[in-house]
């Protein structure tokens, strides 16, 4: 068997390929004979080195966006250089042998740079100016049509002031309300805004730089090109630097490339990648061993940071489904209001026989009962309370749409490193004596008792590898208080986990270091991939004992003996095989893979007192004992799996997207849910088959290297996202956001989570980014919508689950805030077609749309869901199906041909500037009335929208008449039982008013009466509208009261009840009517629904065979 090589820490080595590295074991792009034939990587045989060939891309790839191919490369090639042409080229001097002793740039030199250069910061995101947000709020298409229906109302109040001072009051509302509306949308926007403002923190304040020969502290803003940077283990890089001298110097560039390993920094350089060079660290990356000098070569925004910073400026966020439904509903609302306004205002002149002003009073009271005033402040008010909710579970929502958009999710693209797994290596197998152990707990069922046995101490080999990784290490806790697991350790990821392992299992940890002293260190070095320690610990043969660890296959190297039955034995060919056995079993499944030797150094020649020295060497360094093997791994998260498996019981697809290697993810993917069915690799091993032998319908699962992503045509990327399981890996910033592109242009509503610079264009791209606080850099979080300030990936299931249930919510408040459009509508109406007084002014209008109305919509927002798992049971409203996919294809084509240009990739169009905002504008309303809007809206689709055929039908044609007719009855016999000579030959100007008024007063009171019932029959969308789910929410019974006593102070309270032509007369008596009327409503509705579901049930989702929805071994730890 050919080994994998693999460097110091198990991870495999890369080899250099043309202009890009590619890790051993992992497969290279290849070009498709068959395009309907997708690359996968093979994860069945980690082990392998696979061939790396040379390909072109295929005639079918599609051409890059400018923007991509710009994202194609960074800019930065200093890592080509010599030593000696970065001097020249930055006019500075430095001492490779004695860095400490460079002379570095001169203050005035630096200071001269500074002026030129500008300063190393990162440029602020462009940002509105807050009352040009206000603005925008305030000409929003709902709020504009109260502001013009108010002017409007002021200039006929100035052309003839004593016939319209009703106008007085109704224009100041409409105004006053939309001024509100634009306030609380402003104010809930501001309040985010600043919440997230405490949490960046962009660059170091200070770092340490040699000018003019001395070492000093420098402020971390004012570095300029040329500069020397001193960074050292703990230090965050405040630049982009060219290393030329170093010891053991690591970085975490996790945030950067996904890698969960630290990375080796030397001074010399084999790569053409500027990711992937040696000798180049980058700016908000962390050192997290060692220290080294650089030579500054890039600042602020030029830095790799700032360039995908500047990826991610360009990246703009489509509006939110909600978004585009409620202005589709205004739109709508504006559309139709507009024209039975300007109809019966023509009708008003010349039916009635009106004038001019009484006509256009009328036509604004028929506009204003078509408009629900209080629909915004209530859309805005129950998305802030579903974001104060989800803020109790540490999910920070920056802006109120995101609420929704989370419960409407299709595709969940995720990051590996920092968002599914800790970022922690934890100790997994270890193989000492021969036998295969597992280090944390397990169930005699698991997959892990199947191949190995729980460690034992007292194992022969066990207690003595378990020490060397402890003492061959330089890792050591800051602090001996506290538990082990939560003391701070200074030292990379892999012997953080070595060491934190050794401390559980050693009795006595804390003093070991004192007990067996070290005499001697040979760190780690990328020539011969291991460490060696000596220390004082006797032994039967003397007090000095050598070990070692390292590369498997180099450790391997180096010993002549195997550690077997308690002793050392002579080191055979089965040794060997079951050392390849053991390191392929561990390496399959993405483990770090570190080997442990020892050698017990004899007293005649190696005396307790001797001195040992590097140069020359008087040390041994072949001859020892093989102990074992070690594997690490980046465990999952605390809830990931169960979280993931709630992600797609709902009918989401969850894919990962990462920098890192496809085996650790495709590992990792099949811990936590992600992927359970094989890959065509996998299908073609098990049947024996060539893998073109396997048809695509039967394959289900693949996992695509990020080398192939260029490569594909459009029948690969429809055939990859047909899988149910997937898997991005070895993929770069511009990958992440081409693969968010073409998920979005399936129709797909994309959330991406991520914790890395490298996933700030996807977090920008998709229809909701998340963000993480703790672990997330800072250009992820102002690129991302929503933050988890706690790193919990499994608030992303609360998040969905709330963000479903405040549809549902929202979809409850607005069919029955309608419900009550018709009603004043054809009061209206019926004031032009028959000679009957008006039964509703405008001023009664406004006030039950902002009145009674307002605190009964509101109280939705504290509606719990019908059933307690229903809600995740559900499709997405918005389901991805073949027929789905080739109908929004549809829409894109005519729309590139009819309208404005349309992002093929990403469905978004449109301009920002005030004049394309308000173009849009016109063509949104114009477009109502194309047969192209009505062929869109009709159309029969899988999809539910937030006003649907059965929100519109039961507002406006079954409870809207059925509420008609129950206030038109209240209206006449409220007059006829007040005075029954209510007529106009028999009756005074005076009374004849107070009869009006008293019908009025009728007319209201039905509306609210049926309103409550109609409220209750509202909250049923999964089931019938009775039982005690129904009056769960107390918040309902609260707003029914409001709402009461305001019905009740401006029907009998006077003198309000003049202002709004009301009058106390009106019988309780009366109220009985509207009563039954409601408990007809009531049984209506539950035949309505019987009828429903009988003709079209609910679909719940199938369940997902294969889910393991327990906690894995880690969660059970926390």
């Amino acid at each position: 068997m050919t080994e994998p090589r693999l460097d110091a820490d198990g991870a495999p080595e890369p080899v250099v390929v043309g202009a890009s590295a590619v890790p051993a074991g992992s497969q290279p792009a290849v070009a498709f004979a068959d395009p309907k034939v997708a690359p996968t990587v093979a994860a069945s045989e980690p082990a392998k080195s696979y061939a790396i060939e040379d390909t072109a891309a295929p005639k079918a790839k599609k051409e890059l966006p400018a923007d991509d191919k710009k994202a194609d490369t960074v800019d930065i090639i200093e890592h080509l250089l010599s030593i000696d042409e970065i001097q020249k080229k930055y006019s500075v001097l430095v001492n490779p042998e004695k860095p400490a002793s460079s002379p570095g740039l001169s203050t005035a030199e630096a200071q001269k740079r500074l002026a030129e250069q500008g300063l190393n910061q990162l440029s602020p995101p462009k940002k509105r100016h807050p009352i040009l947000k206000f603005i925008d709020h305030l000409l929003g298409l709902f709020n504009l049509m109260l502001l013009v229906a108010g002017i409007a109302s002021y200039i006929l109040l100035a052309i003839d002031f004593e016939g319209n001072k009703p106008n007085l009051w109704l224009g100041g509302i409409l105004i006053l309300v939309s001024f509100l509306n634009a306030t609380i949308e402003f104010v809930q926007g501001q309040k985010s805004a600043a919440i997230l403002e405490s949490f960046l923190n962009l660059i170091p304040a200070k770092c340490y730089s040699i000018r003019d020969g001395k070492v000093s502290q420098t402020a971390a803003i004012e570095l300029v090109k040329g500069d020397i940077v001193y960074v050292r283990s703990g230090d965050k890089v405040p630049a982009d630097l060219y290393v030329f001298a170093a010891n053991e110097f690591k970085v975490d560039n996790s945030s950067l490339t996904g890698e969960a390993d630290p990375q080796e920094r030397v001074p010399r350089n084999t790569y053409k990648s500027p990711l992937e060079a040696t000798n180049l660290v980058f700016n908000g990356t962390l050192a997290v061993n060692g220290d080294g000098y650089g030579i500054v070569v890039r600042t602020g925004d030029n830095t790799v940071i700032g360039q995908i910073a500047s990826l991610t400026a360009n990246e703009t966020r489509g509006k939110s489904p909600l978004t585009s439904e409620i202005d589709t509903f205004v739109m709508l609302i504006a559309s139709l209001a507009a024209v039975v306004a300007i109809v019966f205002f023509i009708l008003a002149i010349t039916a009635k026989g009106l004038a001019i002003s009484p006509a256009l009073n009328f036509a604004i009271g028929t506009f204003v009962s078509f408009v629900p005033e209080g629909l915004p402040a209530t859309v805005t008010v129950l998305l802030t309370f579903a974001a104060k909710r989800m803020a109790l579970r540490n999910v920070l929502v920056k802006d109120l749409q995101g609420v929704e958009t989370l419960g409407a999710i299709t595709l969940l693209a995720t990051d590996k490193t920092g968002t599914l797994t800790r970022n922690q290596m934890t100790v997994t197998y270890i193989w000492a004596g021969g036998e295969l152990y597992f280090a944390q707990s397990m169930s005699e069922s698991s997959v892990e008792a199947q191949e190995a046995k729980t460690l034992d101490m007292d194992a022969p080999g066990a207690n003595e590898i378990v020490h060397i990784a402890a003492l061959c290490s330089r890792a050591r806790f800051e602090s001996t208080e506290g538990p082990i697991a939560e003391r701070p350790v200074l030292g990379d990821a892999t012997e953080t986990g070595l060491l934190r392992h050794a401390a559980a299992k050693i009795p006595e940890f804390d003093g070991i270091y004192d007990r067996y002293t070290k005499v001697l260190e040979i760190p780690f070095n990328s020539d011969n991939k291991w460490a060696m320690t000596i220390h004082k610990k006797k032994h039967s043969k003397g007090d000095l004992m050598l070990y070692l660890k390292g590369a498997p296959e180099r450790v391997l190297r180096l010993c002549t003996t195997f550690f077997e039955n308690g002793e050392p034995v002579p080191m055979t060919d089965d040794h060997k095989a079951r050392f390849e056995k053991t390191y392929t079993l561990m390496a399959s499944k993405g483990h770090r893979v570190l080997a442990f030797a020892a050698l017990a150094l004899p007293g005649d020649t190696y005396p307790e007192n001797f001195v040992f020295t590097k140069d020359p060497q008087n040390y041994p360094s072949t001859g020892l004992t093989f102990y074992g093997l070690i594997s690490l791994e980046d465990p999952p998260k605390h809830g990931v799996r169960e979280a993931i498996g709630h992600c797609r019981e709902a009918g989401i697809k969850v894919m990962m997207v990462t920098g890192d290697h496809p085996l650790t993810a495709e590992a990792i993917g099949r811990k936590i849910n992600l992927m359970l069915q094989d890959t065509k690799e996998m299908i073609a091993k098990k049947r024996e088959v060539d893998i073109e032998q396997v048809p695509e319908s039967d394959v289900n699962a693949i996992v695509i290297h990020g080398e192939q992503i260029d490569h594909l045509a459009e029948a690969d990327w429809d055939n990859i996202f047909d899988k149910e399981e997937i898997i991005f890996a070895r993929t770069s910033p511009k990958h992440k956001l081409q693969i968010v592109k073409r998920a979005q242009a399936r129709g797909h509503i994309v959330g991406v989570t991520g914790d890395g610079v490298n996933d700030s264009p996807a977090l920008k791209k998709a229809d909701l980014g998340i963000a993480m606080n703790v672990s997330g850099s800072d250009v992820s979080k102002e690129a991302a919508a929503m933050i988890l300030i706690d790193d919990n990936f499994a608030s992303t299931v609360s998040g969905i689950e709330e963000g479903r249930l405040i549809f549902q919510n929202l979809k409850k408040s607005i069919q029955y805030t309608i419900t009550h459009t018709i009603p004043q509508v054809l009061a209206n109406i019926l004031y032009i077609i028959v000679p009957l007084p008006l039964p509703m002014g405008s001023m009664l209008i406004l006030v039950t749309d902002l009145g009674f109305e307002l605190p009964i919509a509101l109280s939705y927002a504290w509606d719990p869901p019908e059933s307690k798992t229903g809600l995740m049971k559900l499709s997405p409203r918005k389901p991805v199906t073949p027929a789905s996919v080739e109908r929004l294809k549809r829409k894109q084509l005519e729309a590139e041909a009819n309208g404005p240009p349309v992002d093929i990739e990403s469905g978004t169009a449109g301009s920002k500037t005030i004049g394309g905002r308000i173009s849009g504008l016109v063509r949104g309303v114009a477009s109502v009335f194309t047969a192209r809007f009505w062929r869109d809206k009709l159309e029969r689709t899988e999809e539910e929208v937030l006003v649907d055929r059965q929100v519109l039908s039961w507002a406006y044609l079954e409870a809207g008449v059925i509420t008609t007719l129950g206030c038109l009855l209240t209206y006449f016999v409220g007059q006829y039982y007040h005075d029954k000579r209510c007529t106009p030959r028999s009756i005074s100007p005076d009374d004849q008013e107070i009869c009006h008024n008293v019908g009025q007063s009728g007319y209201y009171m039905a509306l609210f009466f049926t309103q409550c019932f109609n409220h209750f029959i509202c909250k049923a969308r999964l089931g019938y509208p009775i039982g005690r789910g129904m009056f769960a929410n107390k918040h309902s019974f609260g707003g029914i009261l409001i709402g009461f006593v305001l019905v009740i102070i401006i029907v009998y309270v006077p003198p309000i009840n003049i202002a709004f032509s009301t009058d106390y007369h009106l019988s309780p008596l009366v109220w009985l009517i509207p009563i039954a009327n409601g408990c007809f409503l009531y049984a209506y509705s539950i035949l309505r629904t019987w009828y429903l579901r009988t003709r079209k049930p609910v679909n719940y989702n199938r369940d997902v065979v294969g889910l393991q929805m327990y906690p894995t071994r880690w969660s059970t730890r926390g």
